[in-house]
């Protein structure tokens, strides 16, 4: 009897070794491996929980800040700008590096990453709660964007490549959803917290929620990462990255937001700092456009927005969270400041918005697969809209039931039918590989016009470096500044109606090949089993 041949073994992709290739282990996908958890299954639900902790610390400092802004000005004795720089520098550095946190999961494992974000969230938090002053407050919220930029883009990126295809629609709704009610809950706790023990407690409170969310992570979540776009090897011969990162790229990124944000917060001075910071920001932002088009390994490739459907989705998103950004930021201190709410019944009053998502978003990822992206992405940000234009009757004396309730309501029903269909369709447009690239783009969209809105809207309102001492004063800033805010969202609104699909596509796929851990062209059969999927 002879012996049968064996069958060569075949050359693996990524993080192999030489000589041998590793067996695929429970903690790691195979690049060539189909998702396969369902999120009905054990370990789904604790993948989501993991998850969405993360992204709810992250949502935590976004939004649980802001109630607390009139107490830490009245505490520090600080103007309206130092208050500005307290949301703007946390902001600033999640926008600048949250692309860079994408591309670092894809290299080096999107858990990895998750969990350093994590951990490096909640020291920084730590540093906040025990700040002296705004200096070391502002400084403090900056590390806390970076570990927002770390631990984001992974979230997402990681429901993408664990879940099954036909689950991730209501994955990413629920992921969607309950990241959204972490930000509404964010004023109510933040209120609860600033009422009683102070608010240094608003940024200690995203701490035991990080340590609860690293164990979950490490021991329920599977490793994944990038493709490796390079022929694979001959068989015994090693297999390394070999890439580099844009520190250019990212550097440039950063410093143009970072002199747009003070050219527009600190232009009521209108000084030669300004007009410096002005024209640098113009001069950085062409530079970073001319060095992402020559680089060989570019943070953010252009040839990305040659998708048609991709560009659309982070235009809409400019528009709507510039305009959403704004209606909160400003809301919060109007409520406090303006009708006379203390933080709590502030913070008390957003709930409607953490009801409704916690009712409807789990079906909500469902629109765009059956109504195409078009007509929720249409019908959510004139929602939205018209719900900043109806808290124009919120004044002194306002009431909560006829006033403020109907506008909270209004607000809810539109980030319902927005948040989970706009996340679902810019994953629509790209493969899986590309999910941390993806989400890294749109969610530096996202911050960025959140952080100019909020530098931009009180000057473009009129507002003082004082306002938020005197109600009058603010109330008037204020009565400018939310038709501004619809308008955004109305032109988000016309965006997605003139740019966007009528009925639900299957993904687009880029054939690029920029950067081996960020983007690469599929063979062609397994573009087409795909395809087949999904």
């Amino acid at each position: 009897m002879t012996d049968r041949p064996r069958p060569r073994p075949r050359p693996t992709r990524g993080h192999a070794t030489a000589h041998t290739a590793p067996a695929p282990s429970s903690r790691q996908q195979p690049a060539d491996a189909q998702p396969a958890i369902r999120t009905s299954s054990a370990r789904g639900r604790w993948i989501l929980l993991a998850t969405v902790l993360g992204t709810g610390v992250v949502q935590l400092g976004s939004t649980v800040t802001n109630v607390a802004l009139p107490h830490i000005g009245a505490d520090f004795d600080a103007d309206l700008a130092a208050l500005q720089w307290t949301v703007n520098a946390y902001m600033l550095t999640l926008a600048g590096l949250i692309l860079l946190g994408g591309s670092l999961g894809d290299r080096f494992g999107r858990r990895r990453i998750f969990v350093l974000g994590v951990v490096w969230f909640a020291v920084a938090s730590l540093l906040c709660g025990l700040a002296p002053g705004t200096g070391t407050l502002i400084a403090a919220r900056a590390l806390q964007g970076v570990g927002g930029a770390l631990l984001t883009p992974g979230s997402l990126a990681i429901i993408e490549a664990s879940f099954h295809p036909d689950d991730r629609p209501r994955a990413v709704g629920l992921w969607s959803g309950f990241g959204g009610v972490g930000a509404a809950l964010g004023p109510f706790l933040g209120g609860w917290l600033v009422d009683g023990p102070g608010w240094r407690w608003t940024f200690l409170l995203t701490v035991p929620l990080a340590v609860l969310c690293v164990p979950v992570a490490l021991r329920h979540v599977p490793e994944s990462a990038g493709e490796d776009p390079r022929p694979a090897a001959a068989a015994g011969a090693p297999v390394r990255w070999h890439h580099g990162f844009d520190v250019p790229g990212a550097a440039l990124g950063a410093l143009t937001l970072a002199l747009a944000t003070y050219a527009l917060t600190e232009a009521r001075d209108a000084g030669p700092a300004v007009v410096a910071a002005a024209v640098g920001g113009v001069l950085a932002g062409a530079a970073f456009v001319l060095v992402e088009r020559r680089s060989a390994d570019p943070m953010m490739p252009l040839s990305v927005f040659s998708s048609r459907q991709f560009t659309s989705v982070n235009l809409i998103t400019v528009c709507v969270y510039a305009g959403t950004g704004g209606f909160f930021f400003l809301t919060a201190l109007q409520l406090q400041i303006v009708v006379g709410y203390s933080a709590l019944a502030a913070g008390a009053a957003m709930l409607p918005n953490t009801v409704l998502m916690l009712a409807f978003s789990s079906s909500s990822g469902e629109l765009a697969k059956r109504l195409g992206p078009r007509v929720p992405l249409t019908v959510g940000p004139l929602v939205c809209g018209a719900a900043m234009l109806m808290m124009l009757r919120v004044g002194p004396g306002a009431s909560y039931l006829r006033d403020v309730l109907p506008a909270l309501l209004v607000m809810g029903a539109g980030m319902v039918v927005l948040v989970a269909p706009l996340t679902v369709t810019l994953l629509s447009s790209v493969r899986a590989a590309n999910a941390g690239l993806a989400s890294g783009i749109n969610n530096t969209a996202a911050r960025a016009s959140g952080l100019v809105a909020v530098a931009a809207l009180p000057l473009l309102a009129g507002m003082g470096p004082d306002a938020y001492r005197s109600a009058t004063a603010f109330d008037a800033s204020y009565r400018q500044a939310m038709p501004l805010c619809a308008g955004l969202l109305a032109v988000g609104a016309a965006l997605a109606f003139g740019t966007l699909r009528r009925t639900a596509t299957a993904p687009h796929h880029l054939h690029v090949r920029v950067h081996g851990w960020l983007m690469e062209p599929p063979p062609v059969p397994r573009l087409a089993h795909r395809r087949a999927a999904g």
